[in-house]
């Protein structure tokens, strides 16, 4: 037995466990394997934890040049969907013995370029980048990662890089498909930033589906706007505070949508009567309000774990494709 005044050795816990000291070493420097732990390696584990065995991360970096450490830089994270995927990274980081190290600028590249500029000092050893602006490329090629692996998660930029994220381009031409169905041509679109490849991923898939059927989309129908709920406003406000409004429109972020819903409900007009709103993300607000919203269901969580897999496949030297991972459309009241 360990005395209580020091820590548990190595070869302490494989003795009292009955197994190799390089069997425990083994055991309790990698994360659980894809089938489970082995029984021996499980009484490993509890050895160790019985014995308030801790690992020395900061000798093990110096052995292996690795510190068991993975970059976010994630802008805001007040948004309900940027923070589910960031809690899948956290949870997979975890479950894979990585700690994660996060930096949640604002939504502009001077910022973002601080923060990676940190993580990097700090030597991570993989970096997830979630916000990056369209084009991503010139961002990119810019910065002094030398070998690091990185990869883009929500957002791909047109960087070149390695991407996880929802298939937005899908997720819009669900939504065109949808309102096309219900018997909708009268439409426009609260399209987003211009900055966003998720939002304009999702618009070119809603003008597609749309001009595949020849339904006309004039350039007065296709707004700009921030994605938070003042964005919806202000946006909704410009196609709906005069004549010849829209039947119905497609916004491409459920806080954007909820913005249309209030300057509806000012306006006296009656959703979907009046007026049919899709959004997307399917954020849990939205199946709650007076009229539940019809919208397109982003993986926001699935896409945070999938993310850092593809990252821990890059820092173990292998290759990772992008993957774009499948929407659904929920249909509600609103449309």
């Amino acid at each position: 037995m360990p005395r209580p005044d020091r820590a548990p050795t190595l070869k302490e816990i494989a003795e009292r466990a009955g197994v190799h000291i390089s069997t425990a070493s083994r055991v309790l420097r990698q994360p659980e394997p894809v089938d489970g732990w082995t029984p021996s390696a499980l009484r490993v584990r509890e050895v160790a934890a019985e014995l308030g065995y801790q690992r020395n991360l900061w000798a093990a970096s110096l052995r292996t040049r690795k510190t068991t450490t993975l970059g976010v830089v994630m802008p805001r994270l007040t948004d309900g969907v940027v923070a589910t995927t960031y809690q899948g990274i956290e949870e997979a980081a975890t479950r894979a013995g990585y700690s994660v190290l996060l930096s949640s600028p604002p939504d502009d590249l001077d910022a973002q370029r601080r923060a990676i500029q940190l993580l990097v000092g700090r030597q991570v050893d993989g970096l997830l980048l979630s916000s990056l602006h369209i084009p991503g490329r010139p961002f990119v090629d810019s910065l002094s990662l030398g070998p690091l692996p990185v990869l883009t998660v929500t957002r791909h930029a047109d960087a070149g890089l390695p991407f996880v994220g929802g298939d937005d381009y899908r997720g819009g031409s669900l939504a065109a498909q949808h309102l096309l169905d219900r018997g909708y041509s009268d439409v426009a679109i609260i399209a987003g930033p211009d900055h966003a490849s998720t939002a304009r991923d999702r618009r070119d898939g809603f003008v597609d589906t749309l001009r595949a059927v020849s339904v006309p989309l004039p350039d007065h129908r296709i707004v700009r706007s921030d994605f938070d709920v003042s964005g919806g406003v202000v946006a909704a406000r410009t196609l709906l505070d005069r004549g010849g409004r829209p039947r119905a429109i497609f916004a491409v972020s459920d806080t954007i949508a909820i913005g249309v819903l209030g300057v509806a409900r000012d306006l006296g007009l009656t959703v979907p009567d009046d007026l049919a709103i899709v959004g997307y993300n399917d954020i849990p607000v939205v199946a709650q309000l007076p009229v539940p919203l019809t919208t397109v269901r982003s993986p926001a969580h699935e896409i945070g774990v999938t993310a850092v897999r593809a990252l821990l496949e890059l820092v173990r030297g292998g290759d990772t494709a992008s993957v774009r991972l499948p929407v659904e459309l929920v249909v509600r009241a609103s449309s």
